[in-house]
């Protein structure tokens, strides 16, 4: 049930690039299967959670669960099977996502590439010059709904790229597609074709245009049609994408990814350095050959401190303005280095971290199996309400506020305001806490999520208050 409401909105999202198209059955069933399976990772967290919720709930309802306890059966301990069986279901989980999931995500990526790119089926609408057939430009005047007679045909063959050279009209005529669906056949009443003939012109011979005319009461002409069938594309053009890749393939692609950017921001910091603090030493300090060597012998080594305002109010003004364009010109150079490196590093980045996301998720979705489960057991014993009422409510709440908190964390790591690894498990850290919680007061069997404790909670408040009014009154 959470794989098919899933797929429903993944269909809404992609109907218009599947409508229209004469899509095949087997076309169709490929795509369903690809898109269900790149979507089980995601929809087996919430079917843990219902599950969970909906089981413990009934048990909770029909006194089961009571009477467990009072068999001296703790909750925990109730719970244990199911444990075992969810920390099975979490390694499959990884498995599926590590194995299965990335061939799925890169033939639904193939597939719905082709399915772009087909192009949709023969229908001309009257009135309007149709260009979707290659090489041919049609337009229809009017169309019997009952007879499907086409009226008033204009027919422009464009083939030898040479311009309205070629052009069929007939009074009306009939239209359908072959059985191959490779070529249209077209059968057209009362009409005339016009052709020019292109011939060369010898030099002062007079300008002449030479054509040619027919008028016909019947004929047929064969169409073929060239890409309206689905073209399928070689997988492997998508297999570097982040989503298309194992664990091992990804930590492969985050290493190359990692000693590239480190490569590259190391020689941008060595430009830097050559062209400020080394250059300006060849520039600022006076070279040894003008110095004598007796003066050599008798310096010493030390550190001198620069005054630089100094030093330039000592400069002539042809010094001064000689030394303030070499700075402006070489402040510019290493702008425009750091600018161009920059994007570069910034793009790189971006792509290490889709990759460290897509490695995380991994884990983080396999894992929250788990966590939902013990959230939805205990919540489900607290609540006492089974079926599909309280139960959905509550479980599509739950999984919202993981998913908008696990998709906030997401973006962070995208913008790389946060660290992967933080980014990525905030979800888990969140709601760890509060299985915890929830298992520590379903083991007491807490009314915490109890209406009715609330509401008699307000009565006494009220009927203290009253009391207290009518002695003081």
């Amino acid at each position: 049930m959470v794989i098919f409401i899933l797929l429903m909105q993944f269909l809404w999202k992609y109907i218009d690039d599947l409508v229209g198209k004469g899509l095949d059955t087997k076309i169709l069933a490929e795509f369903l299967l690809y898109s269900s399976a790149s979507m089980v990772p995601m929809a087996l967290p919430l079917a843990v959670l219902l599950s969970s919720l909906m089981t413990f709930g009934n048990l909770a309802e029909n006194l089961e669960l009571l009477a467990f306890k009072s068999s001296g059966v703790s909750l925990a301990r109730i719970m244990a099977p199911l444990t075992y069986v969810v920390i099975i279901l979490t390694f499959a989980a990884f498995i599926f996502a590590n194995n299965v999931m990335p061939v799925s995500n890169l033939k639904l990526r193939a597939l719905l590439h082709d399915i772009r790119r087909q192009r949709p089926e023969m229908q001309i609408q009257p009135g309007v010059f149709d260009n979707t057939m290659e090489g041919f430009s049609i337009r229809i005047g009017d169309q019997d709904s009952r007879s499907s007679l086409l009226k008033d045909i204009w027919i422009y063959d464009h083939r030898d790229k040479a311009g309205n050279v070629s052009v069929t009209v007939a009074d009306s005529g009939y239209m359908k597609m072959s059985r191959d669906e490779k070529h249209l056949m077209l059968t057209l009443f009362n009409g005339s074709s016009y052709l020019e003939l292109q011939r060369t012109k010898k030099r002062n011979e007079p300008k002449s245009y030479p054509h040619r005319r027919d008028k016909f009461g019947k004929r047929d002409m064969l169409i073929e049609l060239t890409g309206f069938g689905l073209n399928r594309t070689d997988h492997n053009l998508w297999k570097n994408s982040f989503s298309m890749m194992n664990l091992g393939q990804l930590t492969h692609f985050e290493d190359s990814l990692g000693q590239d950017v480190d490569k590259l921001k190391t020689t941008v910091n060595d430009l830097v350095r050559k062209s400020t603090i080394e250059k300006q030493k060849k520039n600022m300090v006076r070279p040894i050959a003008s110095i004598d060597s007796s003066e050599v012998a008798e310096m010493e080594p030390a550190y001198h401190r620069m005054e630089l305002d100094t030093m330039f109010a000592s400069m002539s003004k042809v010094e001064k303005r000689r030394a303030i364009t070499q700075a402006i010109n070489l402040a510019r150079s290493n702008k425009s280095v750091i600018a161009t490196n920059a994007n570069t590093v910034s793009y790189k980045v971006k792509r290490l971290r889709r990759y460290q996301i897509e490695k995380h998720r991994k884990f983080t979705l396999s894992l929250s199996c788990l966590i939902f489960f013990f959230i939805g057991a205990p919540l489900g014993a607290i609540i006492r309400k089974g079926g599909l009422g309280m139960p959905v409510i509550v479980s599509v709440l739950f999984f919202l506020v993981w998913y908008m908190i696990t998709i906030t964390g997401e973006k962070f790591v995208r913008e790389d305001m946060m660290s992967p690894f933080a980014g990525m498990w905030i979800s888990s850290f969140i709601l760890v806490p509060l299985g915890g919680f929830l298992s520590y007061k379903a083991s007491r069997d807490s009314v915490i999520m109890n209406i009715e404790s609330y509401f008699n909670f307000i009565k006494k408040i009220r009927t203290r208050l009253r009391k207290r009014y009518l002695q003081v009154k």
